[in-house]
């Protein structure tokens, strides 16, 4: 291939058409209305005033001639959670990126995806005009991922570490040394002349216990709390630093705000809660797709990829799908007649929909009763299944047996061991131990059995859940969520006629205050109908190489002097309330019921927690919060009118945020450290379940940051801050010996290369290694200027494996390893919890109450157990507001100029009965009234949303982030309103006035955020 300015120019000119990007730009708005018809001559008769393509492909011999003015570099997209493979395109001269498509290796951006083995110069030719396969290889961005490069030159960046003066969250900041920075966050003093508050140093204590009465909650140096966002292939880094260097047990992403509720309903359903796995379906490959709070197309994960896979199955009709959701999206079409269906529900009720379809699937015999028997691995695999489940186990359901809501164990019976559980076996009817078995057990079983000399009652698991759901009648069921007893029975039918190719599926549309259970209940019917590894069924997704682990070159855990998190995270999850030294002195003076503050055992993630355990100082006082991309007063429902207590010293005395702008959260902070964005830094990460294969996407530098530097020369962002701080605090993990490769021999972490490299350096070598690059593949993916650093860090067998990894963007496994027979490769192992025992071992630290073992409907709830609907009477509050997701934007998104020229701002969609009635019309503004909160919005009036209902678009309405006067030392930031059009809807989320102190609406299993199906007014502006 060459890359010569000549060989490129007259290349060209001659077969410009095949260019990867110059057809694909040629129809630009800015075409139409400017060109040569217009009195302005184009540069290009063909393809006007595109830029120029990266290459061009000779249409006869196929030859790639590269531009030798740019390159391509292969990395991660971090616009949206959705994590896919990009190509940046970047200007060798400007530093400068140009455009940003899919990367032809990633399975997130295309379909098929590329052989890893294919080399970059082929990519570029796959993706041309060349015999046709541009076509068939093509690889897409989404909106946001094109869109996304605006952020990295928008003039609101912060590029120098910021101070507040005068009161927090006024505004006025003033810029300091970096010096100064370290200076002040290490070593504390009277930094705002407030009185003094204490550095890092001075928390970090990993040996005096916070409180001696309550040994329990652990050291003093969990008073750092460290809050952080999604896994955008970075987190593992700031992890090192805050739980296994610095010893704090407080670190937490975003999940709690985000998808904790159906998180934890695939963990109570796979039966792990350390891990908290989830499924996604195999969209190649079912046949009945039912999704239920979410929207392929607008949300969910790995949203682009379901919505591409989703548009094809239904353009080849091999597939139907119902989307179940209060508004309606993108996902459904009409075009496709039948095949898609949009079916409104009342917001917060999703889970008596489902319970009425599991009741009729139970009664009316539609569930897998082969894969439903088998009791064991063994006899399943016997039988042909590919996974297993609970549900012939025997539940003990005697509330006068201290074994009440366990699982029998057979040592009971004196039939077998401590491990293993009692099942009724199917030929002689007779209780057998769960692992002795080598056949099929009664699915339904309601008796007493006797247990060291006393009778006590037993069912099986499913018989639980069918009891369970015929606490309710369909008619109940179908007056509680609107959608009628014919639908529910016709959903029951359809899901239960497509074998194991009917899926369901869920996500952030269960963030309501019955949302566990509500998850719980939508992926129940996966169990139903036995579809777990199957072709067509749901799959745990294909993992991820050996990166952040004891991998083949460098073990990225263990390290000298390494402490680790121990005790009580300020937000009571992991650890039952029962546990405590607080729980042990109520009980000794009584009731030990309710809690101070509530207790969420089975949790994790839990960010919104983590706020206001730390304004609660509950269970105790925190010192400091960092804040690291994540924006939880704009994102947590219900946080922001109360932003007076964070902006009280007394409760956390240091607030920092690293961040890329002043966002809300930031503009309460005291300092704010500026950070990498987008294609600036390096990262290591992999998609949800939505892949069949193995993939490890990495990120790195495809251009400069244009931040201040460290003395060490690397801009200044989260990585470089916390290596800087480590060091002058000499903690462990950090420094010239602080990564031990497989030898044992210690190497440096000084610089964010120092980790991400090595890192990299363990994908490249996992199982069998990856080619090596060659100087074609670097010097097309801009890697030819990173060699320097890969020769600075790495060992010589290392480096160009490494710089492969790099080329093609992550390590992919070829999707031909995705299926075996009609199974898939990558199976879960673990059995299906049609009842999970330790759900069903807690209990709710504010009444005492035992959590439901099964999935159940119950209405939207207040902690204490309390509904909703008793408190905000529909008479006085006759509409629910639902969050939204749009294609276009979320809330990081809202500084990129082209998604706000797409989008410019958000509505107020509601009914077209509901808009008659109250004698409203499109572009009527509207003011909505929650109990604790009101905003002023604009009129969308349409029939695709549920009556009753007010849909608004979640990333809008900002009031701080770009959209608040603020003065930066001489420099003034000129709001503007491009940022704050639209309403927020977490602006007008709800407190729980049954826990003490600062609380926001959260679900009363895991306490993740509500903000679905708020009781709302409106009224006319």
């Amino acid at each position: 291939m060459k890359i010569k300015r000549r060989n490129f120019v007259k290349g060209l000119g001659a077969v410009g058409a095949l260019g990867v990007f110059a057809a694909g730009s040629a129809s630009t708005l800015k075409a139409v209305s400017k060109g040569w018809w217009a009195g302005e001559k184009p540069v290009d008769l063909l393809a006007g005033n595109a830029l120029p393509p990266e290459c061009s492909v000779d249409p006869e011999t196929g030859e790639v001639i590269a531009n030798p003015d740019q390159y391509v570099a292969n990395g991660l997209c971090t616009a949206c959670t959705s994590l896919c493979g990009i190509r940046a395109r970047v200007d060798r001269k400007t530093n400068q990126v140009l455009r940003v498509s899919g990367n032809p290796y990633h399975p997130l951006s295309t379909a098929p995806a590329l052989d890893y083995d294919v080399r970059i110069s082929d990519s570029f030719k796959a993706m041309s005009g060349f015999k046709g396969q541009g076509l068939e290889q093509r690889s897409v961005a989404c909106s946001r991922g094109n869109a996304a490069l605006d952020m990295l030159a928008d003039p609101k960046r912060v590029l120098t570490p910021l101070k507040r003066v005068g009161s927090r969250g006024a505004g006025q900041w003033e810029p300091i040394s970096y010096e100064q920075l370290l200076n002040e966050v290490v070593e504390g003093g009277n930094l705002f002349g407030e009185g003094q508050v204490d550095g890092l140093r001075a928390i970090r204590d990993t040996k005096t216990p916070i409180d001696p009465n309550a040994p329990e909650l652990g050291p003093r140096s969990n008073q750092l709390a460290m809050i952080n966002g999604f896994k955008n292939g970075r987190l593992s880094f700031a992890k090192r630093f805050g739980v296994l260097s610095f010893g704090s047990k407080n670190f937490t992403g975003h999940r709690g705000n985000c998808g904790l509720t159906m998180r934890g309903g695939y963990a109570a359903l796979l039966g792990d809660w350390k891990k908290y796995p989830h499924l996604k379906p195999d969209y190649s490959n079912c046949e009945y797709y039912l999704s239920i709070g979410t929207a392929p197309g607008n949300a969910g994960n790995p949203f682009k990829r379901q919505a591409m896979l989703l548009a094809e199955a239904r353009s080849t009709g091999k597939m139907k799908y119902v989307i179940v959701d209060p508004v309606q999206s993108n996902s459904n079409s009409l075009a496709s007649g039948t095949r898609s269906e949009w079916l409104p529900i009342t917001p917060g009720t999703d889970g008596a929909l489902v319970m009425g379809m599991i009741r009729w699937i139970i009664e009316n015999g539609r569930y897998n009763e082969q894969f439903l028997s088998q009791p064991n691995a063994a006899a399943a695999k016997q039988a042909g299944e590919l996974s297993w489940s609970n549900a012939t186990h025997l539940v003990v359901t005697d509330s006068s047996s201290p074994l009440d809501g366990t699982i029998l164990r057979a040592d009971a019976l004196g039939i077998g061991s401590a491990e293993s559980m009692v099942v009724i076996d199917q030929a002689s009817g007779q209780p057998v131990a769960q692992d002795r078995a080598n056949g099929p057990a009664r699915l339904f079983y309601a008796e007493t059995i006797k247990v060291k000399d006393q009778q006590i009652a037993v069912k099986t698991a499913l018989q639980v859940l069918f009891d369970e759901a015929r606490k309710q009648t369909l008619a109940e069921y179908s007056e509680a969520c609107g959608v009628p007893v014919k639908t529910i029975v016709r959903l029951a039918q359809e899901f239960t006629s497509y074998g194991r190719r009917a899926v369901a599926d869920t996500h952030g549309g269960t963030m309501q205050s019955n949302g566990f259970y509500t998850a719980y209940s939508i992926v129940m019917l996966n169990a139903l109908v036995g579809n777990l590894n199957w072709k067509g069924g749901m799959s745990s997704g294909g993992g991820r190489y050996a990166d952040v682990k004891p991998g083949p070159r460098y073990n990225m855990v263990k390290f000298p002097g390494k402490v680790g998190g121990k005790g009580v995270t300020i937000s009571r999850q992991d650890f039952p309330y029962e546990k405590t030294s607080e729980y042990k002195r109520k009980k000794k003076t009584g009731n030990p019921y309710p809690a101070d503050g509530p207790w969420f055992p089975l949790a994790a993630g839990l960010q919104p927690e983590f706020v206001l355990g730390g304004l609660n100082s509950y269970p105790y006082p925190l010192k400091a919060v960092m804040f690291w991309n994540t924006n939880p007063v704009y994102g947590q429902s219900g946080l922001s009118n109360q932003l007076d207590k964070l902006r009280d010293p007394k409760r956390i005395p240091l607030l920092i945020c690293i961040d890329s702008f002043v966002s809300e959260t930031a503009a309460e902070c005291d300092y704010i450290v500026p950070d990498t964005s987008l294609y600036e830094y390096f990262a290591s990460t992999t998609p949800w379940s939505g892949t069949l294969t193995k993939i490890s996407t990495v990120g790195w530098p495809a251009v400069d940051a244009p931040q201040q530097t460290t003395p060490a020369g690397d801009p200044i962002s989260m990585e470089s801050f916390l290596i800087d701080v480590a060091k002058r605090m000499d903690l462990p993990g950090f420094g010239d010996k602080a990564i031990p490769d497989a030898d044992g021999k210690l190497w440096p972490l000084n610089r964010p290369q120092d980790w991400y490299l090595r890192l990299f350096a363990n994908i490249a070598f996992d199982g069998k290694p990856v080619p090596d690059a060659n100087d074609e593949d670097m010097n097309l993916t801009g890697l030819d200027r990173f060699a320097p650093r890969l020769a600075e860090v790495l060992k010589p067998e290392e480096q160009r494996k490494v710089a492969y990894v790099m080329s093609h963007g992550g390590r992919f496994e070829s999707e031909k390893e995705s299926y075996q027979a009609d199974g898939l490769t990558h199976k879960y192992k673990a059995p299906m919890q049609i009842y999970n025992e330790t759900l069903a071992h807690h209990r709710n630290s504010m009444t005492g109450e035992r959590f439901h073992g099964t999935a159940r409907w119950i209405p939207p709830v207040f902690l204490n157990g309390d509904k909703l609907s008793d408190t905000y009477p529909a008479a006085k509050w006759p509409f629910k507001l639902v969050s939204s997701k749009s294609q276009f934007m979320n809330s990081g998104t809202i500084s990129a100029k082209r998604l706000r020229d797409l989008k410019p701002s958000n509505e107020l969609a509601m009914h077209a009965d509901d808009a008659r009635r109250l004698g409203v019309k499109s572009g009527d503004r509207l003011r909505l009234v929650t109990a604790s909160g009101e905003a002023v919005g604009v009129v969308s009036v349409r029939d695709g949303i549920m009556p009753g209902v007010i849909g608004i678009e979640h990333g809008f309405g900002h009031w701080r982030f770009g959209a608040d006067a603020m003065s930066f030392g001489q420099q003034k930031l000129t709001p503007d309103s491009a940022y704050s059009a639209g309403v927020a809807i977490n602006r007008l989320g709800l407190t729980d006035s049954s826990r003490p102190g600062v609380s926001t609406l959260a679900d009363f299993v895991l306490g993740a955020n509500a903000r679905n199906g708020l009781p709302a007014r409106v009224e006319k502006v």
